[in-house]
């Protein structure tokens, strides 16, 4: 399976982006992929507190240390990019990863 980490937006409209980046992940499963979204993963309770700015920088850094290891970074736009998915963007860039820009199937 292709490595991938999922760029999609987490502040702002919280529940409405934790919908969002679940259909994400269904999505790249649905293409075969083996996704990561460290987002979805790290902000669970009891794990980091996305609105306290130092974990949020710790979750952020600790996600973009697991692109080493993906294939690609795949940004899905249907909501607009953040400045968490801009950082994203911009370490795959830096590394030499490929970087792909998807929509849903039906749009958001």
């Amino acid at each position: 399976m292709r490595r991938v980490i999922l760029e999609s937006p987490f502040a702002g409209d919280v529940e409405a982006n934790l919908a969002y980046a679940r259909a994400c992940l269904a999505d790249c499963l649905r293409r075969g992929e083996a996704p990561l979204a460290s987002h979805l993963l790290y902000t669970q309770p009891g794990v980091l507190d996305d609105d306290d700015p130092a974990e949020r920088a710790l979750g952020i850094e600790a996600g973009l240390a697991w692109g080493a290891f993906a294939d690609a970074t795949v940004v899905y736009q249907d909501l607009g990019i953040s400045r968490g998915m801009q950082q994203g963007i911009n370490r795959a860039d830096a590394e030499g990863r490929d970087v792909e820009f998807r929509w849903l199937d039906g749009g958001w």
